[in-house]
């Protein structure tokens, strides 16, 4: 196997169509920025336009942080704030170049005082433990259980009353945005999409149509069986890309808040309510591509660009496996929809949108400038000064403007805004070392030999008492 990290990919470090061409000549509309967003281990930029010194509440990290301000504002602040707030400090792990410039145009749309401290992404996020404990006024961080965790550690501030100016944020990011008491400590900036991903081509050439029910979409497996193509593309390289089927199928069989209860801790592994998850799971695995476990996502994506498979559950990032320059039409070409039903009382209601945004400390020096940035990430023009400056994701202000985004993003912003509910995938929505150590690897041993399932989530259940939940 390669050695990918067994978890997820952030937003922030992979794009949709990666159009090489597009990217060389700069056009603002192509959907673009992996190349630009891989993991670094510390900050050369010097965008912004003021240097300040180093701060010292920033997470402990390999590189020191590098204190900037944000430029002065080219779009007029979306709401303007009092007229001195004083100077908020704000934590970003927004290191690479075009994600920290898109950053200082972000929060120069506040009008605030505002000093950046920015730390290379991997060190931030390894060190963040320890960081939250005196951190910054206002932080990057990710939606879901890894924003629940620290609400219920009580280090990140309630910012309900922020939520009542973002009425362009829908049903489903706002409860993302919630922890297990009810209230509001997130602000939703950007996301990608997961679903089915397919060749709009194959689909029209051979008469398919998209599946909605269950049935239909296991006979839509067996006719592309039958027309001798595989029908879902199966990788599991590094023991995360099938968490997304894991997850899809627990939300459709139990619902959104079952799936997060059990990632939570709350519910058992060995309850029957899991067992049919995996029992619908089962009926799939003779319609994958078979050895998963060895195979990589770009090798999934590999069968889906040359029409030999049909189906594949991945993000939006798969377009990224594709050469702009010669592989444009392959790019074009690629479509997604939602997982199908399986629970009536359920529906398509959940979608997998890893979302990443912004929380307020605890006890931030400066609350109401805190609370001023805070309310201006969450409107369109600051996501808009973003997505001009770095155009690789999907914001998550309805309101924003979309008439530079492909189609790719333009579904994803269309089917995910209009979600009731938002997972982040495993590795977001639980303890992180457990989804790698434990339901990864559990997982895997699932693909390989599917009879061991009892075996397996008992295995899963006995070590998950080692773990501590939110």
């Amino acid at each position: 196997m390669s050695e990918q990290p067994e978890r997820s990919p952030s937003p922030s470090k992979v794009g949709f169509a990666l159009n090489r061409r597009q990217l060389i000549v700069g056009g603002a509309a192509a959907a673009g920025g992996a190349a630009f967003l891989s993991a670094c281990g510390g900050d050369d930029d010097t965008t912004a336009t003021t240097a300040a010194p180093e701060a010292t509440t920033a997470p402990e990290a390999t590189t020191a942080p590098e204190a900037t301000t944000a430029p002065e504002a080219t779009t007029a602040p979306a709401t303007a704030p009092p007229a001195d707030l004083g100077e908020v400090t704000f934590g970003s792990n927004y290191s690479d170049e075009k994600p920290k410039a898109g950053m200082a145009a972000a929060v120069a749309v506040s009008g605030l005082d505002v000093k950046i401290n920015t730390v290379d992404h991997n060190s931030y996020q390894e060190n963040f433990n320890t960081y939250i404990q005196q951190p910054d006024d206002v932080m990057a961080w990710f939606a879901g259980y890894r924003m629940r965790a620290f609400a219920s550690k009580g280090v990140v501030g309630d910012i309900s009353d922020v939520w009542t100016g973002l009425g362009d944020m829908s049903e489903g990011f706002k409860n993302a945005s919630t922890a297990l008491d009810g209230k509001q400590y997130f602000v939703p900036f950007y996301f990608y999409a997961w679903g089915l991903h397919y060749r709009k081509s194959l689909f029209e050439e051979k008469g398919y149509a998209i599946p909605v029910t269950w049935d239909e979409f296991l006979a839509l497996c067996e006719q592309m069986k039958t027309d001798g193509i595989t029908p879902l593309a199966g990788a599991n390289d590094g023991r995360w890309p099938q968490m997304g089927m894991f997850d899809m199928l627990n939300m459709r069989v139990n619902g959104y808040d079952f799936h997060v209860s059990l990632m939570g801790g709350k519910e058992s592994w060995t309850d029957d309510r899991v067992k049919e998850v995996f029992a619908k799971w089962a009926e799939l695995l003779p319609y994958y591509q078979p050895d998963a476990n060895g195979r990589t996502w770009q090798d999934g994506a590999n069968v889906i660009g040359d029409k030999s498979a049909g189906m594949f559950l991945l993000g939006n990032f798969i377009t990224s496996n594709f050469d702009g320059a010669t592989q444009q039409d392959i790019i074009d070409d690629i479509d997604f929809f939602l997982f199908p039903e399986i629970n009536p009382e359920h529906g398509q209601d959940a979608i997998e949108a890893p979302i990443d945004g912004f929380m307020m400390a605890a006890s931030p020096k400066n609350a109401d400038g805190s609370k001023a940035l805070l309310g201006s990430l969450g409107t369109k023009e600051a996501v808009e000064a973003y997505i001009g400056v770095d155009p690789s994701v999907v914001a998550a202000n309805g309101a924003a403007d979309t008439s530079g985004y492909n189609s790719l993003q333009q579904k994803a912003a269309e089917l995910v805004g209009g979600s009731k509910y938002i997972a982040q995938f495993l590795d977001r929505d639980t303890d992180p070392s457990f989804a790698a150590d434990v339901v990864g690897i559990g997982i895997a041993d699932f693909i390989a030999d599917p009879s061991k399932i009892d075996t397996i989530l008992d295995t899963i259940e006995a070590q998950k008492a080692t773990y501590t939940f939110e």
